[in-house]
């Protein structure tokens, strides 16, 4: 497997590689001075699976062969979410992140946590994934009962307004029946 950056010096256009389709991968390239190159399978740095087929010596056509990691990302998170009545994506060294895992604590739920800062490379990419699906894209992201509930601030009024225990005793309802 090689990497975007190794191809970008056989590139003869390397501007050309840096263009990126939404799901980042490369759509198209022009590599006419790859004369041995015909078919080649790689991983970009997103993880996302491309495919480069050499035409007419000339242009290179690159295409996503299989589903965007992105999408197998969403993919996992809306599993976890219908999995477990709370989870709260957090960060071990965010202060907001822990205010809200204390206060989950002192109301006698365990939610689910993920620290993405504990997920290595996957961590960021998770991050990024939320971010587009709730277009939050701070710590902590708390979800009940598969909802989008907010970070921390939003958490707390919830509690301090005394809406935040129907959510849960109603999320925890719903786990109990599926």
């Amino acid at each position: 497997m090689a990497d975007v950056v190794n191809l970008t010096s056989l590139c003869c256009c390397s501007s050309i590689l840096s263009r990126r389709t939404s799901r980042n991968a490369i759509s198209c390239l022009s590599m006419s001075n790859i004369s041995s190159l015909r078919s080649y399978d790689f991983t970009t740095r997103n993880r996302g699976s491309v495919n480069i087929i050499k035409r007419r010596n000339e242009i290179t056509v690159v295409r996503a062969m299989a589903a965007s990691f992105g999408s197998r990302l969403e993919e996992n998170i809306n599993k976890t979410l219908s999995d477990n009545p709370v989870v709260i994506y957090s960060k071990t060294w965010c202060s907001y992140s822990s205010e809200v895992k204390s206060l989950f604590k002192r109301l006698g739920v365990e939610p689910l946590v993920i620290e993405l800062d504990e997920l290595g490379p996957q961590g960021p990419q998770l991050q990024k994934v939320l971010e587009r699906l709730t277009g939050q894209h701070t710590v902590p992201n708390v979800f009940i009962g598969g909802k989008h509930i907010g970070g921390c601030t939003d958490t707390v009024k919830l509690h301090r307004k005394g809406e935040l225990e129907s959510l849960l005793s109603e999320a925890k309802s719903q786990s109990t029946q599926s």
